[in-house]
């Protein structure tokens, strides 16, 4: 039941043809350049079966594996007896996938724990080394399960020669993205109406409805859903994103290009009040103008 309910969301956005060419460059790129003492035997067995030819075993694998649909998962899964063990076990897809997983843990897992172990604990002293021979930098704080704060400004960047985003994003720019019958990007006739009518209430600003926002706060994965805050403490946005150009900023900083983004309180409220009709909930907050 859990996995027939996890493969509800898994297949929403799966693409079949996309995922084979997929897994016909990377089988091929693992082939090519892992060794062949550490490669498993069942793999060896299916290139000599298809001549090396990684589009036929991708074929294969794809027309006779039950993983490549929510019908086909569910069959299986649906009614699950002890017998359909069989089924899995023999499915081309997963088996390929143990084969590789069980290599994996007897060649390597074993090895690669002790030296992982062995970083964390040598990682104590590569900071240290870091602060006694840069005393005037200020380094971030292993803050893992605690609170963290991060700060900036709202602004644009500059991503490339000749052209600048704009800090801020507005409704009309979300209704040109509107992708009929795309789950991620049709727009809801109500959203289409608002927008139409400017029937932004008190959330609009000079004739617009502020979406989303850029900023320079330094963020990282785990978060979004950040409340973004003004000097005043004050909730003037949450963060979701980072700028396709700043997505290294958990490597290294730029403060030229690393932006993350955040949706507008406005937008929130607007969505709150005039889409969703909950004034209700509005009239609960104490909001600020």
């Amino acid at each position: 039941d859990r996995l027939l309910k996890s493969s509800v969301g898994y297949f929403k956005n799966y693409r079949p043809a996309i995922d084979k060419k997929v897994f016909t460059a990377l089988l091929k790129m693992y082939c090519d350049s892992v060794a062949q003492t550490v490669q498993p035997d069942y793999l060896k067995e299916q290139q000599k079966k298809f001549k090396n030819d990684f589009n036929a075993y991708a074929d294969y694998v794809f027309t006779k594996s039950f993983m490549t649909s929510y019908a086909t998962v569910e069959s299986v899964l649906k009614d699950f007896k002890r017998k359909s063990v069989k089924k899995i076990n023999n499915d081309p897809a997963y088996a390929l996938y143990y084969a590789i997983a069980k290599k994996y843990d007897a060649m390597a897992a074993e090895k690669i724990i002790p030296l992982n172990d062995s970083i964390l604990r040598l990682q104590r002293n590569y900071m240290q080394g870091q602060r006694m021979f840069q005393k005037d930098k200020m380094f971030y704080p292993d803050a893992n399960s605690t609170l963290r704060i991060t700060y900036g400004k709202v602004k644009g960047y500059y991503p490339r020669d000749g052209v600048y985003y704009e800090p801020f994003t507005t409704l009309k720019g979300l209704i040109e993205k509107n992708v009929p019958g795309d789950d991620d990007f049709e727009v809801p006739a109500k959203l289409k109406e608002l927008y139409e009518n400017k029937d932004y209430g008190k959330y609009g600003v000079n004739g617009d409805m502020i979406v989303s926002f850029i900023a320079t706060n330094h963020t990282t994965g785990g978060n979004s859903g950040s409340p973004v805050l003004n000097a005043n403490g004050e909730l003037i946005g949450t963060n979701y994103d980072r700028v396709w150009e700043g997505t290294m900023s958990d490597i290294m900083y730029d403060p030229d290009r690393c932006r993350n983004i955040s949706v507008d309180v406005r937008f929130t409220l607007f969505i709150i009040d005039k889409f969703a009709g909950a004034k209700n909930l509005i009239d609960e907050m104490d909001i600020k103008w």
